[in-house]
């Protein structure tokens, strides 16, 4: 199930990016905002009881998500792509982190329905592990999977059909620049926010 891209009243639209010069598309804080915003109808209508938040990309949006849905969120931490080589894992998805489904919030993921929150997908390879995880260890009554963008382009994950997913745009394969990656990427916030809006502005004058 693929969200449509309406925002919700009052909001603006879901705004629209063009790769910088660079070759990458930057993403302000405020654009993350109205995108994972957008699909806020929809997700009242999968009346979710918990939220799963994949660290680190998924926790800003899940919190976000948090304000207007009115819903705990647990965390898991998982690693496809190592920071350090700068290349995908050879062993996979590692787990450095997961929930405890027998206390707190965590327990609400047994019997109950469950949003797996994230920031991009890519590949899907991040998402097929965490939901295989997920029903491997609980049993939901309905899961459903809401990333901010959907990257366009040939998944090698697989998502079974009884999951349901939202995506609050679609976007070419160019690499996501986010705003709390902005050091990685040798930049200070302001820099970044300034290039979130040269590529919205590149975008408006096509």
């Amino acid at each position: 199930m693929s969200a449509s891209l309406t925002p919700c009243d009052g909001q603006s639209p879901v705004p629209k990016k063009v790769a910088a010069e660079d070759g990458k598309i930057y993403f302000s804080y405020a654009d993350v905002h109205l995108t994972i915003s957008s699909l806020v109808p929809e997700l009242q209508a999968f009346h979710p009881d918990v939220m799963i938040a994949i660290g680190g990309g998924g926790f800003i949006p899940a919190r976000i998500l948090r304000t207007q849905l009115k819903i705990p969120i647990v965390a898991v931490s998982l690693e496809l792509y190592d920071d350090n080589t700068q290349s995908i894992n050879a062993s996979g998805v590692k787990v450095h982190q997961w929930f405890d489904p027998t206390s707190g919030p965590g327990k609400l993921a047994e019997g109950g329905n469950v949003l797996i929150v994230d920031e991009v997908d890519d590949s899907r390879t991040t998402l097929q592990f965490c939901v295989e995880q997920v029903m491997k260890k609980c049993t939901p009554a309905k899961l459903g999977v809401v990333v901010v963008h959907n990257k366009q382009k040939e998944k090698k994950g697989i998502l079974p059909d009884n999951v349901l997913y939202f995506a609050g745009q679609d976007v070419p394969d160019n690499w996501n620049c986010y705003p709390w990656d902005a050091a990685a990427y040798g930049r200070d916030i302001e820099e970044h926010e300034k290039l979130a809006r040269h590529c919205s502005s590149l975008a408006s004058e096509k």
